[in-house]
């Protein structure tokens, strides 16, 4: 039971996690057809969100091994 509610919960952090960054990057490809002259400032701060929301599922799976494997 432990397994499955493990794999419950890293799948929604997963699912959660990719639609964080399609509104992202959805948002930074708005951005950038209003404002082209801002295009890298805009990329480089489109790659640093997505790079922290891609952080909360590895988080999710470190603790679901933690609470399967104690």
């Amino acid at each position: 039971m432990e397994a499955i509610s493990a794999a419950i919960a890293v799948s929604i952090a997963a699912v959660a996690a990719s639609i964080g960054n399609g509104m992202v990057i959805s948002k930074t490809i708005e951005s950038i057809a209003r404002q082209p002259e801002l295009e890298d400032r805009l990329r480089t701060t489109m790659f640093l969100g997505v790079g922290l929301i891609e952080a909360v599922p590895i988080m999710a799976v470190v603790i679901a091994f933690i609470l399967v494997f104690r």
